[in-house]
């Protein structure tokens, strides 16, 4: 079957109805991506406006060290000192945690992924002994090999008693179980605290005499 030569011209139009595609704009006058049209108007001039970008002068960065991310125009000693609405100045200082009691230390194995359970523990005693009754909670990752498997917790009432051990996990044979920590807790801190569900489980130990009066 002999095969027929291509159509110059779509299906359809007679040859002497149809006409390419004339180019109205060169290529690089062109106001859009289209380069050809047919026979339509003159495509239109796109007028770009020229904007002058007023670049703002370069600050001077001489004695400035690496890292330092003082402003330009303040000095360091500035960034430490705020006013308040008083008008005012305030110096901002570190907290000294050595004089912030009564407070909580749990040091931990990190190498056993038990940060989980120490930040757990740490955000129960704090809704359980708010401020000031706990005012400060400190988590103590540990990665020495001899500190390997040890979960302790700590407690520093003040007044010169200094850390007392509140939790041992070898001593203990385990992890505190909640209720107990926060009794132990509690007894130190202020012993007349109701802490509720927590002591919901030693009210159920008692004899029944001693809740009722009656002897068997």
């Amino acid at each position: 079957m002999a095969h027929s030569p291509k159509a110059d011209h779509p299906v359809g139009l007679s040859q002497d109805n149809f006409s390419p595609p004339v180019p109205i704009d060169p290529p690089g006058k062109a106001g859009h991506a289209t380069e050809y049209t047919f026979r339509g108007p003159p495509t239109p001039q796109l007028e770009r406006e020229k904007k002058e970008v007023e670049l703002e002068p370069e600050h001077s960065h001489e004695g400035v060290q690496k890292g330092d991310l003082t402003p330009p125009g303040a000095s360091s000693k500035d960034t430490k000192k705020d006013k308040d609405g008083d008008g005012g100045e305030t110096t901002f200082e570190a907290p000294k945690l050595g004089e912030v009691k009564p407070s909580v230390i749990i040091e931990f194995c990190d190498r056993c992924r038990w940060a989980p359970r120490a930040t757990w523990i740490q955000t129960e005693l704090f809704l359980t002994f708010p401020n000031p009754l706990l005012r400060s909670i400190t988590l103590l990752p540990l990665n020495a090999p001899e500190t390997g498997g040890r979960f302790r917790v700590w407690l520093d009432f003040g007044k010169g008693k200094g850390d007392e051990l509140v939790w041992d996990r070898k001593t203990e044979g385990g992890f505190p179980e909640l209720k107990v920590l926060k009794q132990r807790i509690r007894n130190i801190i202020q012993p007349d605290l109701n802490l509720g569900h927590s002591d919901a489980h030693g009210k159920q130990d008692k004899p029944k005499e001693q809740e009722t009066g009656l002897a068997n």
